[in-house]
């Protein structure tokens, strides 16, 4: 385990709740990139994987937690997006 890891897992884990939420009181995605937000679980997934197999530790969940975030981010983008 890395304390920087930590940080960086826990400031990138802190700004998805304010995504999420904005997106539920407003029910607006103008903005957001359904390409960038899987990305960015891609990033996790493997993040994910690495650990698993390297350096199984409780970090592992920080992955998780995130990319469950993202994802549920990346629902609500599809929920929210204007019907044409």
């Amino acid at each position: 385990m890395s304390l920087w890891e930590v940080i960086m897992l826990s400031c990138f884990g802190a700004s998805w709740p304010i995504s999420i939420m904005k997106a539920l009181r407003t029910k607006v995605v103008a903005g957001k990139s359904p390409v960038f937000m899987m990305i960015i679980i891609i990033g996790y997934l493997c993040g994910i994987i690495h650990k698993l197999t390297f350096d199984p530790d409780w970090v592992t969940g920080l992955y998780a937690f995130n990319a469950l975030l993202v994802s549920f981010d990346l629902f609500l983008y599809y929920r929210f997006l204007p019907k044409i």
